[in-house]
């Protein structure tokens, strides 16, 4: 199998030594190089990173990359199936472990993360903003209307596939991200995100996250769950003091944690 997984990243890292990763430079246009191949070659939409983040590089690897199977990992985010405790990056997903899933499937997603005390959309309105939602389900209905109950039963469930993470045949990629691609565009016009913040922006970023499991439940996709893991320290006192605000005191988010 000729399998490429992009591994977004904006800054240099430390990366996976398997051939199957393909480090790249995303928002790499108008930057200094790092290093790593960049977003910013053949067809791409590099200028688009501050809005997109590594959707940036998934279109990279959609317009550009010959392989048989296409996935995305994030430089501190990484698909595994074997935990070894010394060093993270031993426990990151090989070549051969892979191969043995794909005999089975066409598609890895990471382990869906649930909410349970919420809904896709709840969340979403409580710790941003839910008219993104909202703009995204009236393009959908325009565009793509054969799309809409699969949005609605997305919205109204209490996990995801999160990250933008999946690794799959390139025939469905190529299939995916036309879809995709079709509906952020029209979202990217829509929205005006002059004068907000670096954070607030990533708005087709986080739509994103959750159109992959509407295209996934509307083609009636089959697919493999992974585990994930973090190559840095997770603040989850943040996180979760971050979340109760959001929802019991209306404060959105600002920053990541």
């Amino acid at each position: 199998m000729n399998i490429k997984i992009i591994v977004a990243t904006h800054k240099p890292y430390r990366m996976p030594e398997d051939d199957i990763y393909l480090p790249l430079h995303v928002g790499k246009a108008g930057k200094p190089d790092i290093g790593f191949q960049g977003d910013d070659t053949g067809d791409n939409i590099s200028e688009k990173n501050p809005y997109f983040c590594e959707l940036t590089g998934i279109y990279w690897g959609w317009k550009n990359l010959d392989a048989d199977y296409v996935g995305l990992a994030h430089y501190r985010r990484h698909f595994s199936v074997k935990t070894i405790r010394k060093d993270k990056y031993a426990s990151i997903l090989t070549g051969q472990q892979l191969e043995k899933l794909l005999n089975e499937t066409d598609v890895i997603l990471p382990k869906r993360r649930n909410y349970y005390i919420e809904t896709i959309y709840s969340h979403y309105a409580h710790t941003l903003d839910g008219s993104h939602l909202d703009k995204t389900r009236a393009i959908i209905e325009k565009r793509c209307p054969e799309y809409l109950a699969a949005f609605d039963k997305v919205m109204n469930s209490k996990g995801a596939h999160m990250f933008n993470m999946f690794i799959m045949k390139k025939e469905l990629m190529n299939r995916y991200c036309q879809w995709l691609f079709d509906v952020l565009f029209e979202l990217d016009k829509e929205i005006d995100t002059s004068g907000m913040t670096p954070f607030d922006a990533r708005i087709c970023a986080r739509v994103a996250e959750m159109l992959l499991d509407v295209w996934i439940e509307k083609n009636n996709i089959k697919y493999k769950e992974v585990r994930y893991i973090h190559m840095e320290p997770i603040n989850w006192g943040k996180k979760i003091a971050g979340f109760i605000k959001a929802k019991l005191f209306g404060k959105k988010y600002s920053k990541s944690w």
